[in-house]
């Protein structure tokens, strides 16, 4: 596909101007607009041609959600905050990701290559894009397929070929792997933890050393995945 026209919205200057950096060091990707102030922003994108928006949520005058509701299916955007509470929100919207700051170029980079086959095909006002309106995902077990909402799935667990689902009032077991189950559930709100475990944030009670805490549960963090996992939660 053809450049990527992007465009920053944050109130903070410096996060701008880190973006702005990530933005022109990446080949695909052609800067078209920033800036600090919302409303601005919003008169900006709806006169520009912009494929992909970095959005704050957290502004003054207008915030992040309100912006993308009052642009409609316009362009797609990756959210940008300090804050992971957001996260479900955004289904609401044409959100591809979900950055937490301080946005590191690694992560900037793979939401990146998440973003351009979504952006290869063209937003239709008449039909959604699924990717930006899914809240759930179908499990097949036991014959037939059980619909899981994301708000609902505590952690799931991996064993062997198998994968155990754990919401709040039961267990549903499916023929599967956790790297399958990784690469459909959403990054905004799943992180894998552990070679066995995938968790939701949202239900994330505490962190003990090694340990996860999601109610009565205590999910183990792996060392291959400990840097990354305590770097990212910690920070939300």
């Amino acid at each position: 596909m053809s450049s990527i026209r992007c465009y920053i919205l944050d109130d903070e200057p410096m996060a701008v101007a880190l973006l702005s950096d990530y933005v022109n060091k990446s080949p695909q990707l052609t800067l078209v607009g920033s800036s600090t102030s919302a409303l601005q922003a919003l008169t900006d994108l709806q006169q520009l041609e912009v494929d992909l928006c970095f959005i704050d949520i957290q502004m003054p005058e207008l915030t992040g959600l309100q912006i993308m509701s009052l642009l409609g299916r316009k362009t797609y955007f990756i959210i940008t905050s300090a804050y992971n509470q957001y996260a479900l929100e955004g289904y609401e919207h044409n959100v591809i990701d979900y950055l937490l700051k301080p946005v590191t170029y690694e992560r900037f980079f793979k939401s990146i290559q998440k973003a351009t086959p979504i952006l290869s095909m063209p937003i239709t006002k008449e039909e959604p894009k699924k990717t930006s309106q899914e809240n759930f995902l179908f499990v097949k077990t036991d014959g037939k397929h059980i619909k899981v909402q994301y708000e609902d799935l505590k952690y799931v667990e991996g064993l062997k070929d198998y994968l155990v689902f754990h919401l709040a009032n039961e267990k549903i077991i499916t023929l599967s792997t956790l790297k399958e189950m990784e690469d459909k559930l959403p990054s905004i709100l799943f992180i894998r933890v552990h070679k066995s475990y995938i968790i939701n944030k949202q239900h994330l009670d505490s962190i003990e050393r090694n340990r996860l805490y999601i109610d009565k549960a205590i999910v183990p963090i792996g060392e291959t995945y400990k840097k990354t996992v305590l770097g990212q939660l910690i920070k939300e």
